[in-house]
């Protein structure tokens, strides 16, 4: 890994996460870096243009969430420095792979960059994903009830993970699609389900 890369990256791109909501600042960002640096492990890819776009991946929330991939996208084309150590092509490819990234994406990723940051983002984790399903709710709906934060928690499960809903593992990964098989069963369990979401719920409130 170059050195100047990482730390112009360290300097001037992740700490944009902190700014964002509890669900994508830094731990997040640090996280998908991590994820695309061991997924892109035994492909013939750039391991520089890997940390480079896990980097850049949710930049555009800086926008709006709504077009936050597209924006994402604008911002690698517009960032000068990184034509210290890419080339325009390069860049071309990193900013289509930050933009292809989007779990509601209706196309596949057009790259190999696109798939490995597509997955990285996709952390199959059920505590973890419930736990930010409802840390954004707190965020972006902060005048809901308990019962109205229940019922967007409920809607974006089913809507993003259940079957039948959004998301695609667009990489093999057995450990993945096997905590998608146990964050599905936890969907179907609706008391489970509840019980789940009143914990965390409870947790989050304490917290602010």
């Amino acid at each position: 890994m170059n050195n100047d890369l990482r730390a112009y990256i360290e300097r001037e791109i992740l700490p944009r996460y902190n700014h964002f909501d509890t669900a994508h600042r830094r731990d997040h960002v640090e996280m998908v870096i991590r994820e695309s640096l061991r997924l892109a492990e035994g492909y013939p890819v750039n391991k520089e243009m890997v940390y480079t776009v896990a980097a850049y991946h949710d930049t555009g929330l800086e926008e709006s969430r709504e077009r936050h991939h597209l924006r994402s996208g604008e911002i690698v084309r517009a960032d000068a420095t990184l034509r210290r150590w890419f080339s325009e092509e390069e860049i071309e490819q990193m900013a289509q792979a930050v933009e292809d990234h989007r779990a509601s994406s209706d196309h596949a990723p057009r790259s190999i960059y696109g798939c490995i940051v597509a997955e990285a983002d996709r952390t199959i984790d059920p505590e973890l994903i419930l736990r930010r399903t409802v840390q954004y709710g707190m965020t972006h709906y902060p005048t809901y009830d308990g019962e109205e934060h229940y019922r967007r928690f409920l809607h974006h499960l089913h809507e993003k993970y259940a079957e039948g809903g959004y998301l695609r593992l667009w990489m093999p990964d057995p450990r993945k699609e096997q905590r998608l098989a146990e964050l599905r069963a936890l969907i179907r369990d609706e008391a489970a389900l509840r019980g789940c979401f009143e914990r965390l719920y409870t947790e989050e409130q304490a917290r602010h």
